[in-house]
């Protein structure tokens, strides 16, 4: 009993600080995502007048070789990443879910379905992404298609197993003696297990859907270059770099590093506010 009363509060204290870093996150990305709404292109104009300042109180990011604010331009290229990203990972998301109830039609079915998650996993990320978005001739359609059709397959497998193993219930098994349509199972029974997985796959998507968007557009690959994006950003300041204007990729690298992290942090933090026995059982 002692045990038991020791462990259940410790769930408690351990559901309260997972409450309040996921809160923390939640805050700390409105606000850096919010602020890049509110900045129009007034604010990241030429101005060569101030170009190549080290950081300070009146720019803290410092400034690049025409004079516009890397903290403006930072912020602006983390709301736009953060749109790509949030488009991408929700397409991803959608097509993890329907491969993983089309799977369940039939045997022929979850082979197809297994047979294009090993294909897809069998090759890098990376390398899938380049050629789809080069296919499709790059820009935003091109990364944000390359993004959601290379980032399904790990989360379409998880879902998978969750379906598979509800499929073998009594109570789906009543539902179809019953005379249940599969999209009625599907929608009834199948669909409210595995949402809390579909949401924390999503949040786990979106990191990485940044970072490798600002991969490719880094090579050259991904969005144009009159496209405020974080690779962008960092593409251009590399150049610069043998200079001295270190902040100039400094800044923005860790401002999506931190970004991602808080994501990362969201997602975890999240998983165990769905499921506190995670990490607990056996």
């Amino acid at each position: 009993m002692l045990d038991r009363a020791v462990k259940g509060k410790q769930l408690i204290m351990d559901f309260n600080v997972r409450k309040r870093v996921t809160i923390s996150a939640a805050l700390v990305l409105l606000v850096m995502i919010g602020s890049g709404l509110f900045i129009d292109a007034g604010n990241i104009t030429v101005n060569l007048e101030s170009k190549n300042q080290s950081p300070s109180f009146a720019h803290l990011f410092g400034t690049d070789w025409l004079g516009r604010d890397m903290l403006m331009r930072t912020l602006k290229g983390l709301t736009f990443s953060f749109g790509v990203g949030i488009i991408a990972a929700l397409l991803s998301t959608m097509i993890a879910l329907l491969l993983s109830l089309f799977s369940t039609w039939n045997k022929t079915t979850d082979y197809l379905v297994t047979w294009l998650i090993d294909l897809f996993l069998s090759v890098p990320h990376l390398v899938t992404l380049l050629l789809i978005s080069f296919a499709i001739g790059g820009g935003f359609k091109g990364v944000v298609i390359g993004l959601a059709l290379t980032h399904w397959p790990s989360l379409t497998r998880l879902l998978r197993a969750e379906v598979l193993q509800i499929k073998t219930a009594d109570y789906v098994g009543v539902s179809r003696r019953l005379g249940k349509s599969r999209l009625w199972i599907a929608r009834h029974h199948f669909l409210p297990h595995i949402f809390p997985q579909l949401i924390v796959g999503f949040i786990l998507l979106f990191p990485h859907a940044i970072l490798h968007e600002a991969s490719i557009t880094f090579l050259g690959f991904g969005l144009s270059t009159e496209t405020p994006a974080i690779g962008i950003i960092l593409s251009e300041s590399t150049r610069y770099l043998s200079t001295g204007l270190w902040w100039l990729s400094f800044f923005p690298g860790v401002s999506l590093l931190v970004m991602v992290g808080l994501f990362d942090a969201l997602s975890r933090s999240g998983q165990r506010l769905i499921d506190p026995l995670h990490g607990q059982r056996g």
